[in-house]
């Protein structure tokens, strides 16, 4: 039996998640918001031994790209996804190895001696999450230390979809430009997810994003990131249906492939919209009840995972969008961005 070879690389910052459910405390005495995500400052770094000391938290391999490749592993044969990132030599990274192990993604770690593994403090509140990441070892990837070596590179040449999301600006975006216009060169996808409103906005990151935004096929996001990007834009509108076109229509590099822009909202019907194509389509979620919802950390992750395992088999964009509710659904009823152990066969 022939060896299956992957077909999709995610690239991002892996992270490994301490999750905790909190009355609202945390968010208070660290001046966090209950459903947000940002990079950790100085105020934020006694929170992660506060959260190991005083709680008892859930371990769990994370970071967005991560979550994205496990979702999209788990409803494809095994070793079809591929993971780029940086950790540091600790047990840590041999935990994050291990469950990448177990679930079939193959996990390909520049490694370094310097820093140790970075960390995601997950506040779970009522429902809601509040991410605060502590990049270290993740914000120090190095191209010529990994994706530039041939061998790396060929992993590369030899893939057709890539996934790649906003939070790696501040870690290597010189090595996101480079598969992106890899991609554009080749005709093949390259899909990114915006990620955080705070990426939009901030003058350095709108700088990155406005470059790496004409080599995108695929654009995901939240209302909270739409809406921050229009923003970005002085495009004066908070309507999602049109700010998913304009983004759907901005200038693009390889013109071969049609935009298709993704915007989840929460509960609310996901929209797409398609570059020239002045149709915008409203999908329904799959609903759960209040009482089945555990954790809505990773459901956004859990979407795009699900989204593009059946794009990359050549899937509808209806039939993509159907498969990340169907995976998100699961994963709400779940502490963290997890997956059953027993895998779940996806009704298709």
């Amino acid at each position: 039996m022939t060896e299956q070879k992957p077909i999709l690389l995610c690239m991002g910052n892996p992270l490994l998640d301490i999750c905790v459910v909190d009355d609202g405390t945390l968010l208070k005495k660290y001046d966090l918001k209950a459903n947000d995500a940002i990079l950790a400052d100085e105020k934020h770094k006694p929170l992660y031994e506060e959260l190991v000391k005083s709680y008892k938290p859930d371990y769990v391999a994370g970071g967005a790209a991560q979550n994205v490749a496990r979702g999209a592993q788990y409803m494809l044969q095994p070793k079809s996804v591929v993971y780029f990132g940086c950790v540091g030599n600790d047990q840590f990274s041999e935990q994050m190895r291990k469950a990448a192990h177990n679930s079939g993604l193959i996990v390909d770690y520049l490694v370094t001696e310097e820093y140790p593994t970075g960390t995601c403090a997950v506040i779970i509140t009522d429902k809601n999450r509040s991410l605060v990441a502590n990049l270290s070892a993740a914000q120090h990837y190095k191209d010529s230390l990994h994706i530039d070596l041939n061998e790396k590179w060929e992993i590369v040449k030899n893939i057709k979809f890539y996934y790649i999301t906003g939070f790696f600006f501040s870690s290597s975006f010189s090595s996101m430009l480079k598969v992106a216009k890899h991609a554009a060169e080749t005709n093949k996808v390259f899909s990114f997810n915006l990620s955080a409103a705070f990426i939009c906005l901030d003058p350095q990151m709108k700088k990155h994003l406005n470059e790496i935004v004409s080599y995108c096929d695929i654009i995901f996001g939240n209302e909270a990131e739409a809406e921050a990007f229009a923003t970005s834009e002085n495009w004066e509108t908070k309507d999602l249906r049109g700010i998913a076109l304009k983004m759907a229509n901005l200038p693009k590099t390889n013109k071969s492939r049609s935009r298709v822009v993704v915007i989840t909202h929460g509960s609310e019907p996901t929209i797409v919209a398609k570059q020239d194509d002045y149709n915008i389509n409203e999908y329904p979620i799959i609903p759960a009840k209040a009482e089945e919802i555990v954790d809505t950390n990773g459901a956004g992750d859990s979407f795009v995972g699900g989204f593009l395992s059946q794009y990359v088999q050549g899937k509808t964009i209806g039939e993509c969008v159907n498969a990340g509710h169907w995976l998100a659904n699961i994963n709400i009823k779940r502490v963290g961005p997890t997956f059953p152990e027993e895998k779940i066969p996806y009704p298709s």
